[in-house]
């Protein structure tokens, strides 16, 4: 019974922590973030709400600086404060925010969102757990293995969710009329527009994949879907 105690302790306390972030997460968004009204962005949300067979498609503001957009485990969608001032700035147009909007929903509907949060405790747990049997073998280097494992893990699972919701983004921005052009344009700004650089990051410890990926795998899609067209 005792050999197993390390992974009872490591699933207990991925169980707490995933309680403990869900509320965090939450308690952090509801503060700080009320609806987002803007004429512009409603209007191109609205196309997407009817090709979705949506009512609305609420969109809430996150006031923070940093440039991004994200989904919450209860299906809401946030921009940053900072991302919304550079569309007002010009720097981003209408349809590029429209394109991160599509891609936070499609994190929604593929279930990325509540699975993140999961994944999040679950890896957290596997790291305890590998640190504390490694730690055994391995003093001082255990829990240094058992972070890049899990880092490892993480980043692949997070480039896989990136592909995905950028599929599930490139369907709606189409059926929805605006097209994937400004999807691809918006990549093509986002590490100026975050101020983050990743071209000397090994792709396997990255969470995002590289743009010029992005790109490819959105073209892939649209010549696949030109050709069931003329077929």
């Amino acid at each position: 019974m005792l050999k197993f105690t390390p992974i009872l302790l490591a699933i207990l306390y991925a169980l707490a922590m995933y309680k403990f972030s869900a509320w965090r997460t939450k308690a952090e968004l509801d503060q700080k973030s009320s609806e987002l009204a803007d004429p512009e962005l409603k209007r191109l949300t609205d196309r997407m709400a009817a090709a979705l067979d949506l009512p609305r498609i609420r969109v809430h503001l996150y006031e923070i600086e940093p440039v991004n957009g994200l989904a919450a485990p209860d299906g809401r969608i946030f921009l940053t404060r900072g991302f919304y001032q550079k569309f007002r700035a010009g720097e981003v147009t209408g349809e590029e925010l429209a394109s991160v909007i599509a891609h936070e929903l499609g994190h929604v509907a593929l279930g990325h969102s509540r699975r993140r949060m999961i994944d999040f405790s679950g890896q957290n747990a596997m790291r305890t757990a590998l640190a504390m049997v490694l730690g055994r073998f391995l003093p001082g280097l255990g829990v240094l293995i058992a972070n890049f494992l899990t880092t490892l893990l993480a980043a692949r699972l997070s480039r896989k969710d990136e592909y995905e919701a950028d599929a599930y983004a490139s369907a709606l921005l189409v059926k929805s009329g605006i097209g994937t052009e400004p999807q691809k344009s918006l990549f093509l700004k986002l590490e100026k527009l975050t101020g983050l650089r990743g071209a000397g990051t090994p792709v396997w410890l990255m969470s995002h994949p590289k743009t010029a990926e992005r790109i490819a795998a959105i073209e892939v899609l649209e010549n696949r879907w030109t050709n069931v067209t003329k077929t």
